[in-house]
C-alpha cells in the first residue's frame, strides 16, 4: 500500500479534536485543584483531601504527557506530509508509523487518566455515602424514640 498525502492529513482533524479534549481535561483539573486548595486551607487534616491531592497530581502528570504525545503525533504528521511532498515515501512511511504510535500512546494515557478520574469520583461518592449513613442512622434514632413515646 502506498501512503498518499491525504492519509496523514486525515489525522489532523482527529489529533486536533483530541488535543481539544486533553486541554479541556487540563482546565477541569486546574479548576478542581484551585477548589481543593481552598478546601485544604480551611481543613488541612482531612484525609480525603490528601487522597484527592495525590490523585489530581497523577492525573495532571498524565494529561501533560497526553498533550505531549498528541503534539508529537501532530508534528510527525506534518513531517510525514513534507516527506511525501518531497518524494521520500520510505521515510514518510516510517514517520507516519511513528505518528500513529505517538497517537496510540496518547490514547492509552487518556484511558489511564479516565480510570484514575473514576477512582477520584468514587472517593467523593464514598465520602458522601458515609455522611449520608451517619445522618440516616441519627435520624432513625430520633424517629424510633418518637415512636416509642406514642
Amino acid at each position: 500500500m502506498e501512503l498518499q498525502l491525504s492519509t496523514p492529513a486525515l489525522l489532523f482533524s482527529a489529533i486536533t479534536l483530541l488535543m481539544l479534549a486533553f486541554t479541556n481535561r487540563f482546565l477541569a483539573i486546574a479548576s478542581l485543584i484551585r477548589g481543593l486548595h481552598k478546601k485544604f486551607l480551611e481543613e488541612p487534616g482531612e484525609e480525603i483531601l490528601v487522597e484527592q491531592i495525590h490523585n489530581l497530581r497523577r492525573r495532571l502528570s498524565l494529561i501533560k504527557n497526553m498533550q505531549l504525545f498528541g503534539i508529537f503525533s501532530f508534528l510527525l504528521c506534518v513531517i510525514c506530509m513534507y516527506l511525501l511532498f518531497q518524494g521520500y515515501t520510505s521515510a514518510a512511511n516510517w514517520v507516519f508509523v511513528s505518528s500513529m504510535g505517538s497517537l496510540l500512546i496518547a490514547l492509552a494515557l487518556s484511558l489511564i487518566e479516565i480510570l484514575i478520574s473514576t477512582k477520584a469520583l468514587n472517593l467523593e461518592l464514598s465520602d458522601m455515602e458515609d455522611i449520608f449513613e451517619k445522618r440516616k442512622s441519627s435520624l432513625d434514632f430520633i424517629f424510633k424514640k418518637e415512636n416509642k413515646k406514642e
